[in-house]
């Protein structure tokens, strides 16, 4: 049995080489968390707890900075459950 990692490193990325970091304004760069570049809530819609606009009947997330704080990881992992079950609903 894999013993449980005494870091959490895993739960913060950033990658300051990027050409568009960091792809939101923010007033500190240090802890802009790239690990979830592309959120995987966007089809959560308004369930996915973030700051979004609908612009021309789209989610527009370009003023939500929920996937790239510090604590992104923990907001991110407590909506899988639903993020699964939308998922795999079949028609």
């Amino acid at each position: 049995m894999k013993s449980k990692p005494q870091t959490t490193h895993y739960k913060f990325v950033q990658n300051s080489q990027c050409e568009y970091f960091p792809c939101h304004k923010v007033k500190n760069k240090e802890d802009f968390n790239c690990l979830f570049c592309f959120c995987p809530l966007y089809m959560l819609g308004d369930q996915c707890g973030g700051n979004f606009k609908y612009t021309n009947g789209f989610k527009d997330c370009s003023d939500c900075l929920l996937p790239h704080t510090k604590k992104a990881y923990e907001h991110v992992m407590s909506k899988m459950d639903l993020v699964m079950k939308i998922g795999s609903k079949r028609e």
